[in-house]
Parts: C-alpha cells; sequence; structure tokens
C-alpha cells in the first residue's frame, strides 16, 4: 500500500485495534460506522450484543419487551441480582456504554410484530439477528429482512443442548434435526409462499445445533424423544433445559456472522482497506 494512503487511515480505537489486525486494516472503522438490531435478548441475543459492542460496532438496537427474571440466570449474560425486574434492553444498553460509551443504542422495550416492522427496520440496520422464539413472529422477520435486502441471520433452538462445540452456522435450508428451524422452512413455504427446497440455499443464514435435543421427563430423567403427553412449553418452569455454553456458543456465532458480513463476507489481506458490504438485493416477493 503506498505510504501516502497508509497516512490517510486513522489509528483504531486502542479498545478494538486488535480486529484491524484480524479483520484487515478498515475493519473497526467500518464496525463502527455499522447499525446492527438484534431482536430477542434472552439467551442467544443477550450473548450477541455483548460481542458486537465488544467489537466496536458503532449503533446497536436492541429489540426486547421482557424484564430480566431469576430465571434467566443460568444462560443470560445480563441476568445479575441488580437487574432482575428491569427491562432486558434498557439493561444492555447500560452495559454497553461501560463497554464501548462511543455506542449509540437503541432500548426499544417492545416485541417485534408484523405492527411494529416498519417503524423497527426503517431506515435499514446494516443488519439484523433474529434471536426470537415465536415461530410467527420470526418467520415475520426474516420475510421482512428479505423484502428490503437486509442480511439477516436467525437462530435456531439452543434448548435442550449440552455440546456447544456443535454449534454451526449454514444456510436455513440446509440445516438439520432443529425442529424450530424446520417449523420456520415450512412456515415460510406455507404461509408466504417461498420456495425453500431441502438442502438448496435459499439465502437466509442459520445459526444451530445439529445435536439431537434431550427433553425432560416427569420421574426427572432426560430422553432424546419427548415424554407422550408432555406439552412441551416454550417457558422457563417447564420448556426444555439450558445451559449458558450452548446458548453462549449461538449468540457469540452469530455475531461472528455479523462481523464477517459487515467487512463484505471476508477478512481483507495484503493490507488492503476493508469496504462496506454491498447490500443484497430485496428478494421478490411471493408469487400471487
Amino acid at each position: 500500500m503506498p505510504t501516502s494512503l497508509i497516512k490517510t487511515v486513522p489509528p483504531p480505537d486502542p479498545r478494538f485495534a486488535a480486529l484491524d489486525r484480524l479483520y484487515g486494516r478498515g475493519s473497526v472503522a467500518r464496525f463502527a460506522a455499522a447499525r446492527v438490531m438484534v431482536v430477542g435478548l434472552g439467551g442467544v441475543g443477550s450473548w450477541t450484543v455483548e460481542a458486537l459492542a465488544r467489537s466496536g460496532v458503532g449503533r446497536l438496537a436492541l429489540v426486547d419487551l421482557d424484564d430480566v427474571c431469576i430465571t434467566n440466570t443460568n444462560r443470560q449474560l445480563h441476568a445479575l441480582g441488580t437487574s432482575i425486574g428491569r427491562p432486558k434492553a434498557t439493561v444492555l444498553a447500560e452495559r454497553i456504554q461501560q463497554i464501548n460509551p462511543a455506542c449509540r443504542t437503541e432500548a426499544v422495550t417492545a416485541f417485534y410484530t408484523p405492527s411494529t416492522a416498519a417503524a423497527l427496520l426503517d431506515p435499514a440496520p446494516d443488519a439484523v439477528v433474529d434471536a426470537i422464539d415465536g415461530l410467527s413472529e420470526k418467520c415475520h422477520l426474516l420475510l421482512a429482512c428479505r423484502e428490503r435486502g437486509i442480511p439477516v441471520i436467525t437462530a435456531g433452538g439452543a434448548g435442550g443442548r449440552t455440546d456447544a462445540t456443535r454449534v454451526r452456522i449454514d444456510d436455513l435450508a440446509c440445516t438439520t434435526v432443529d425442529p424450530l428451524l424446520r417449523m420456520v422452512r415450512k412456515t415460510l413455504r406455507r404461509k408466504h409462499g417461498f420456495t425453500i427446497r431441502e438442502r438448496v440455499p435459499c439465502g437466509i443464514a442459520a445459526v444451530y445445533s445439529p445435536e439431537r435435543p434431550r427433553y425432560p421427563w416427569a420421574d426427572g430423567s432426560v430422553c432424546e424423544r419427548p415424554e407422550a403427553g408432555s406439552s412441551q412449553r416454550l417457558d422457563c418452569a417447564e420448556g426444555l433445559g439450558t445451559a449458558a455454553p450452548v446458548t453462549g456458543a449461538f449468540g457469540l456465532a452469530a455475531a461472528g456472522w455479523v462481523l464477517r458480513t459487515l467487512v463484505g463476507g471476508r477478512e481483507t489481506t495484503a493490507g488492503a482497506e476493508a469496504q462496506p458490504p454491498t447490500r443484497p438485493e430485496p428478494m421478490p416477493g411471493p408469487a400471487r
């Protein structure tokens, strides 16, 4: 690189300088200029937010109506004795300011729904992390991002898994075992008219684990199949068991995908500047 060009690149914030040595010169500036939205701030989303804040992302929109609950302690980063009963979005926004005071946070104490979609996604963020549990809202968010050409990664189910080393990222159409993502594909096909064929990439990233989930039984044991007659509700009292190593691995993997997306999907080499990624063209809606 010419000496004159090197001099025009300001040194990165020392908090995040190591990232330039990993992703390439100019990457820290790219992260600082980005706006990323994390929807769902639970066992996956809270860890995603932490990693993005520690990577110098300049604007973070944090979307969740829930308050921190004592039962979140085993898997959610923001669950501390001092935060119980407070809004998750607010608690994380305060934490981010301790990590990177230059980060502009938007603590949105609301759930993502079809009625809030436009207010949340217009103007479009540079990337979205979907860490929503609810199937209908999850599918709507993926649909809305797809229509707007927003890069999005969706999180599968982290409950019932114990092996964090199994967590991986793949195209939504290529995921296996995960019941939640299977229902997402089915809903997108049947209700939204999208063609998603098995193992044919559809352009939506997903973080998931191919580990078979372990289901709790009434006698206190766990098994790789649900107990006959059980409801398997998605709540803290009766749902699948969860553990921080796995929910954290999901969230950190999602954050890594965002960072790679922000530098154009690849690390820069040979001293080249990290260029802003080209936003994908909006995907056409279903055929009518």
